[in-house]
């Protein structure tokens, strides 16, 4: 969502409170503004989103921004802030938040410093990191000069932590919030050069700079920059930078023209399809106007006897935007520009001579095959083996969509067949550059990187045939990849004669590095509308393909880890030959059910190789929670010592209620403390009944207590304890066998004991008169068994 402000009419909407120390500062970070300059001022903002302790990138907050042309500021204001239950998190504890930056995809961060798979070229990107000012509020401030046009993504998290597993609803948990809002400012209606005329420019004493920008298609080998004419101060006190697609900064490419005459700036090898943009500005302390002329040449690499001419015909516009953007733009193919206020434009001599090496070769392209989300193929036209010829570089163009590519991995395969090099020792080199094919006419040169290019180098030769390059989350837009063949001499590397290299290309995009391996997941994920892919490591493995070891659990390990969480089920068992020999037939169906599930289920929720899976993770994770839950609560009702019929309607209400909750939330607390509660009331009601009717404490016999219910429920209240507060993702495998234990355990404590008859009462007197009859059951009032269990003796009077 985004707000506009300009600089003419019309009233504009209030910003943000949260905007304003920003919106304060941008007269204090904006540079002075060139002659007939507006800033037009552009709010976006994004929703809060809460942040988790990064494991891997897959638990990142993703934040994607579009940042126009012609901006010279981008400031983030970067929000956090605490709750807890709904309120400010005051009490929560300050934990550092971590930002990432990067233009035109996603940051490729590794703020555990783990290895990166082989092969993996690894592009950079700025980090900040926020700390608390206020008890449950911080705010950050992040400011870019003169940023690259287009996408651009802020990742954030917290720190790693101990990896504690809570149960969910236990307590209050701290939350942390980010919230990234940008204030861009930018220049409207900034002057158009045009290749081969001259712009006349008066830069009054109020001015400082005046700025222009120049469009360069493609097949552009150099652009040539010159000051012209200066004239109304001593010399021609004004420096010439130049940098593309966005406004120069005090680094950028410079001259001074005090100093060099003529006043010239070239730049070799200019990205293609994109705006340079030129910036002519005063010397400090110059009094008086400043009178000059600038021009730029672009030099067209395939004819490079030629500059481009300041006229090419409607057919050759295919390489530049319909419109250049400004008032009266000039669409190719149109007549010439008309004068504008500030100057005249008109024909200057083309030079019939260029630097040497400026030609280029012809570009093959690819066939783009889509095959899912982030798995596609590029063919190359009767390929994929292709040759190399001594004399000249094999160019190849590969184009990424916007935003639609940037969220996977670039892969790239040189393999060099060793049979087509007759026996000499020739390397073949590949150079992989970002919109722009490096051209170079020293052939013994193997370096991709010049001042202002840089790019990936891959070489195969008969001892190492094979050479991959793999770029996570690469910058959109057209990659070229140079392939030329040089021979090994003693004085280093010389063009070969009369070999041509054969090899085999193949270049494809994957959503992750080699798939995560054994020991990862690729997962697929979301922010808005931006798609992106990231590998979720298991087993102690990490990195970003799920290749570190330094922390993997060993096969051992992973073997004694599965075996004790199957095997401690087996403490079932004695629950279940207690509950059949009490003829509590139901009881024992339902611990063997729960110790069937949860043996498989364990079996298939392994982090590792040891995995076994029966059916399907989701059917055995519920049916392991649902035998869980359905253990307490037979265990709890048989307890209470109901009626038959009263018993089975609870059973079976119990098992679709608790399905139903499973189904809802199946990590909820009132998931495990609901059903518990529930039953233990219905016990208690029981046993309290029994209490008052008999006056004398329910179970009668002191040793109940203190051999078997006391016991049970410290058992189960140890387990419980396990469960909520010490268990972690580092314990796991242990903590929750011994939960399996002592749950078993306090089952076989607190099951009900089957009837035994102690003889029986002898016949009670008549009683005569009232006419009606009095049973008296026994077993019930020794406090022995359930009536609906035992036989029934009644003495029944009259």
């Amino acid at each position: 969502m985004g707000r506009r402000g300009g600089g003419g009419g019309g009233q504009r909407r209030p910003p943000d409170p949260r905007l304003r120390l920003p919106l304060l500062l941008l007269p204090l970070l904006l540079p002075p503004p060139p002659a007939d300059g507006v800033f037009v001022t552009d709010y976006f903002t994004r929703t809060p989103r809460k942040l988790s302790p990064f494991r891997s990138f897959a638990s990142i907050e993703l934040f994607h921004f579009h940042i126009p042309e012609d901006t010279v500021i981008a400031v983030w204001n970067l929000i956090t802030f605490k709750e807890q239950g709904g309120t400010f998190g005051d009490q929560c504890p300050d934990r550092s938040i971590t930002v990432y930056f990067r233009s035109g995809a996603p940051s490729v961060i590794n703020p555990l410093h783990t290895h990166f798979p082989r092969d993996t070229a690894v592009p950079g990107s700025f980090a900040l990191t926020l700390t608390w000012t206020l008890p449950n509020r911080t705010t950050g401030v992040f400011n870019v000069t003169s940023p690259l046009p287009g996408d651009w993504f802020l990742a954030a998290h917290l720190p790693k932590d101990e990896g504690k597993i809570s149960v969910k609803g236990l307590y209050e948990e701290c939350q942390y919030l980010f919230q990234p809002q940008l204030i861009v400012q930018r220049l409207v209606n900034i002057a158009v050069l045009y290749p081969g005329y001259v712009t006349e420019q008066s830069m009054a004493p109020h001015n400082r700079s005046c700025l222009y920008k120049v469009f360069v298609p493609s097949y552009t080998s150099r652009v040539l920059v010159e000051v012209l004419r200066c004239r109304g101060a001593e010399g021609c006190p004004l420096w010439l930078r130049v940098r593309a697609k966005a406004p120069p900064l005090h680094n950028s490419t410079a001259l001074d023209c005090r100093e060099h005459t003529p006043c010239q700036l070239a730049l070799d090898l200019p990205f293609w399809q994109h705006w340079y943009y030129v910036l002519v500005e005063k010397h400090p302390g110059v009094p008086g106007t400043v009178s000059f002329q600038v021009t730029v040449q672009l030099t067209d690499c395939s004819r490079p006897s030629l500059a481009r001419p300041p006229f090419l015909p409607s057919s050759a516009s295919m390489n530049m935007p319909h419109s250049f953007g400004s008032v009266g733009g000039l669409a190719l193919g149109d007549s010439p520009p008309p004068a504008s206020p500030n100057g005249t434009k008109h024909p200057v001599p083309i030079p019939t001579t260029s630097p040497a090496g400026e030609r280029c070769w012809p570009v093959r392209p690819t066939l783009r095959n889509e095959l899912d989300t982030f798995s596609v193929h590029f063919y190359i036209f009767f390929g994929p083996n292709v040759s190399v010829p001594p004399d000249r570089p094999a160019v190849f163009v590969i184009n990424l969509l916007p935003v639609l590519d940037s969220g996977g991995v670039l892969n790239l395969e040189l393999r060099l067949n060793v049979s087509s090099l007759c026996g000499e020792n020739v390397t073949v080199f590949g150079c992989l550059n970002h919109e722009v094919p490096l051209m170079s006419g020293d052939n013994a040169s193997v370096t991709c990187e010049t001042e202002s290019l840089a790019g990936f180098l891959l070489s195969v030769n008969a001892t190492a045939s094979l050479s991959r390059l793999r770029i996570p989350y690469p910058q959109t837009g057209s990659w070229y990849l140079s392939l030329r063949s040089l021979c090994a001499t003693e004085h280093g590397f010389e063009p070969c004669t009369n070999v041509t290299a054969e090899v085999y290309l193949r270049a494809y995009l994957s959503p992750c590095i080699n798939d995560c391996g054994i020991y990862g997941q690729c997962k697929l994920l979301r922010t808005n509308n931006y798609l992106y892919a990231a590998c979720e490591c298991k087993a102690g493995w990490n990195g970003w393909g799920c290749t570190d070891n330094a922390e993997a659990f060993s096969y051992g390990f992973q073997l004694l880890s599965t075996l004790l969480l199957c095997l401690s089920n087996v403490m079932f068992v004695p629950p279940v030959a207690i509950a059949v020999r009490s003829h509590y037939l139901l009881e024992a169906a339902v611990y063997i059910f729960t110790m069937f599930f949860s043996t498989f289920y364990h079996a298939c929720d392994q982090p590792g190789i040891v995995v076994f899976c029966i059916m399907e993770y989701d059917v055995l994770q519920f049916c392991d929670f649902l035998g869980s839950l359905m253990s307490v609560w037979v265990t709890v009702i048989a307890m209470a010592r109901l009626q038959p019929v009263v018993k089975q309607v609870l059973y079976l209400l119990g098992a679709m209620l608790l399905s139903m909750a499973l189904q809802m939330d199946r990590h909820g607390l009132w998931n495990l403390l609901g059903p518990s509660l529930f039953a233990l009331g219905i016990m208690a009601v029981a046993w309290t009944a029994r209490t008052i009717r008999r006056r004398h404490c329910y179970p009668p016999t002191w040793k109940r207590w203190a051999f078997y219910l006391c016991p049970g429920a410290l058992i189960a209240a140890a387990a419980v304890l396990l469960y909520a507060f010490v268990e972690t993702e580092e314990n796991y495998f242990y903590i929750h066998s011994i939960w399996h234990l002592l749950i078993a355990g306090s089952v076989g404590f607190l099951l009900p004991p089957r009837a035994k008859p102690s003889g029986r009462l002898g016949p009670l007197p008549r009683r005569k008169g009232c006419g009606y009859q009095l049973c008296v059951n026994e077993q019930e009032e020794l406090g022995l068994v359930d009536p609906a269990v035992a036989s029934i003796n009644s003495i029944c009077t009259s």
